[in-house]
């Protein structure tokens, strides 16, 4: 586990037990010393990795993350204008540098998503999605994230 996720699980439990201006500050040192945005608010699962820290990575407040997730740098996990909601990623999901996951979309456990991929839909589990916008170039990889 890196810097960033254990500042944030900190964050985290502040932020859980109502202590107000702890969680605001370790978001702000975060910001400043890593540029990534990673509210306290969401909710990581175990052994979540943020690569080199999460260098340009945005994450909306309200996201939920799984165990087990990889993601990439410069990746934004975030909403989508008209749209109400955030995604949610389940366990052992692989997200490649620079992609976006927009909307009220469900990655399913065990997807890869690509490079600079942007996904504006469902991931079904096992699936791999590449492209913008982001489509299945495999259904139910036989891949898992820990061989990678």
């Amino acid at each position: 586990m890196g810097i960033v996720e254990r500042i944030h699980y900190i964050d985290n439990w502040l932020y859980c037990h109502k202590i107000p201006l702890l969680p605001t500050l370790g978001k702000g040192l975060l910001r400043i010393l890593f540029g990534v945005v990673l509210p306290p608010s969401v909710c990581l699962g175990r052994d979540v990795l943020i690569g080199y820290q999460g260098l340009g990575t945005v994450i909306h407040a309200t996201a939920r993350i799984g165990d087990r997730v990889t993601i990439g740098t410069n990746v934004t996990i975030g909403g989508r204008s008209g749209r109400k909601g955030v995604p949610t990623i389940e366990a052992d999901v692989y997200i490649g540098t620079g992609a976006r996951l927009l909307g009220p979309i469900v990655i399913g456990r065990g997807a890869q998503i690509g490079a600079n991929a942007v996904v504006l839909t469902d991931v079904p589990a096992g699936a791999v999605f590449a492209g913008v916008p982001a489509r299945a170039i495999r259904h139910g990889a036989a891949i898992q994230i820990n061989e990678i």
